[in-house]
Formats: C-alpha cells, structure tokens, sequence
C-alpha cells in the first residue's frame, strides 16, 4: 500500500509491485517531506467521527471481560460504522480464537491484534498507479456529488506540481456546464492542459480527442472525466461502458487506471455503487471521499474485502493536502485511537 505520494505511483525505473524501488523520482521531484506523525494526526483529526463511534466502544469492550457479549458488541460495534457484516465477522472470529488459545494477553494486545486485522483487511491487489505508459490514461467515475472532478483536479495538481509529470484534462462530463468550469479551473491551478466539448455533446468524441492531443504533445498523464451518474441508471451506465471502449481503441491498453469516487457518508450503498461499477467499467481502485463527514469510514474495509477493489486514495478535507494516498495501518490505527 502507497504511504505516501512518493509511494503511490509506479515510474519508468520502478520496481514492480511488491518489490523495492529502485527508481524512485528524485529528491528535488517528490513531495516536500512531512513527518509521518503529522500526517497520521491530520488523518485521524479528519475521521473524528468514525472514531468517536467506534474507539472508544472498543476500547470499552477489549479492555474488560472477554465473553460472549464481548464479542457480540465488538461486532455491533464494527458493523455500526459500516465494516460490513461479513468482513466483520471474519475478523471478530479470528480475534476471538486467538484470544481463546491464550496468544493475545490484556486489552493493548488485543486492541493492537484487532489493528492489524482491520489493516490485513484493506490489503488488497495493488495500491499504487502506475504512470509509466506515455501518456498513461485515467478514467475517472462515480456518483454525482461524490467529488469525482475535484479529486481530478487535485490528483493532476500533485502530479504537474509536486513530481513535474505534464497531465492533460479531459472534459467528458458534457452534460453538467457547471463541471466543466470546474475541472477549467482547476487545470488553470495546476497549469495543466484541458480539453473540452460543446455541452451535450458525445462524451466519447471529447475523450478521443484528448488523448489524441496528449500524444501529439507529448503528454505524461490524461485524465478524463465523466459525468456523474447513478449506478441504476443502466442507460447512462451503458454510455459509461461506451467511452471506456473509445479510450481503448485509441490507445492500446488504455485506461489504463479507472478509478472510482465514493462518498464515505453513503455507507454500505457505496459498496452497491462500486459492485456496478466495476461490472461496467472494469475498476482498478477506489478514492473515498469525505471522511472526515462520516461515522461510517469503516466502509473502505468492506470495499476491499467484499469486492478486492483496493482503496487508492482518500478525502479528509477540502484542501489540496486532504486528498492522501491510503495507507492500511495508518487507517486501522485512526479508527482505533482514543479520543
């Protein structure tokens, strides 16, 4: 999993995933250094309510008697901020049988056990981007109102100003005026390149066109955007379907990383939301956003458990900062702190 932005992206030199990295980008090229202890403190600051569900429950409950009712609030308490039912009983039973075989002693033991498996949990498949194709293609979907064009906008600001790479937007959400001049001004911000179409126009032509405009230029990386949709609307899920083969037949082996945007406040329907997705579009990994809004941030367990999406990214804020990459202990550790 990506600890950092230095860590989240695969270059031309990198070793695969899994192994060490050997071409990482260069001092002057990453991210200013933070220390590890800032911004584990702006994570758990940002999921104060899930925290306040659920830390302080557990704390509670693994630092008293172990019984039946122990486990069974453990699991209520897991439940309530949304790990998901089956994940959850997977990992209160695995807790609870190694506790029973005298392995775990006291409730810090237990508490750090209960961490670990919560951030086994959220590992899964890759948590990285690779960007070493030129120019590497990423389409990005979701819900409406799920902050999809600002998580673009932020994710080609750290590429252009924090690593150098050029990113080119692709305006594909013709349907909405408003998100245009949104992913306008945030391709101003980053002082990257923006492609776009007359409204109402075909979302498909937009995105050929700018990835036939990053090739011609030279372009590291193209985001496209999409219009926002439900994931019951099978019209609109078809056209999605639709651009994704136009990227694919412009551009062997494109997209090469869709990523889906969900609102953590939605709870378990986010989990809905990207099943379906992921059947239309083929998806690679997640952004949750607004965490720092929601009791329920134990849904990113769920989406990786339940689906194997891996959580790339994460929202805890409005500020360029807030979007970090998801780091899986980082997370168990915020939901489990004490307030």
């Amino acid at each position: 999993m990506a600890r950092d932005w230095s860590d989240l992206f695969i270059t031309a030199g990198s070793a695969e995933p899994g192994g060490s990295d050997d071409g990482e980008l260069e001092p002057s090229e990453r991210e200013a250094p933070r220390g590890r202890g800032g911004l584990f403190r702006r994570l758990r600051e940002g999921m104060a309510r899930t925290r306040q569900a659920l830390g302080s429950e557990i704390q509670a409950t693994l630092f008293g008697v172990l019984d039946e009712q122990t486990w069974e609030r453990l699991e209520e308490a897991l439940i309530m901020a949304d790990v998901g039912a089956s994940t959850t009983a997977s990992v209160v039973q695995r807790l609870e049988s190694e506790a029973a075989a005298g392995e775990l002693e006291g409730g810090e033991a237990l508490s750090e056990r209960l961490i670990g498996l919560l951030a086994e949990t959220a590992r899964v498949g890759d948590g990285r981007i690779d960007i070493r194709a030129k120019p590497t293609v990423i389409m990005a979907v979701g819900v409406n109102g799920t902050g999809k064009t600002t998580t673009i906008g932020k994710l080609a600001w750290h590429l252009r100003k924090e690593f150098g790479q050029s990113v080119l937007l692709g305006a594909a959400d013709t349907f909405r005026a408003a998100a245009g001049e949104q992913l306008e001004g945030w391709a101003r911000r980053a002082e990257c390149e923006i492609v776009t179409g007359p409204e109402g126009s075909d979302p498909g032509a937009v995105a050929f066109e700018a990835i036939a405009q990053a090739r011609s230029r030279g372009v590291d990386v193209v985001i496209i955007d999409t219009a926002g949709r439900l994931h019951t609307q099978d019209d609109l899920m078809g056209e999605l379907g639709k651009v994704r083969r136009v990227i694919a037949r412009q551009l062997q082996g494109a997209p090469h990383e869709t990523l889906l945007t969900l609102d953590a406040t939605t709870g378990q329907n986010g989990l809905r939301q990207a099943k379906l997705f992921a059947e239309t579009v083929d998806v690679t990994g997640v952004v949750l956003t607004k965490l720092d809004g929601t009791a329920r941030g134990g849904i990113a367990l769920a989406i990786a458990s339940e689906l194997a999406l891996p959580v790339k990214l994460i929202g805890i804020g409005e500020s360029v900062e807030d979007l970090r990459p998801f780091d899986a202990e980082d997370f168990a550790r915020a939901l489990m702190a004490e307030s």
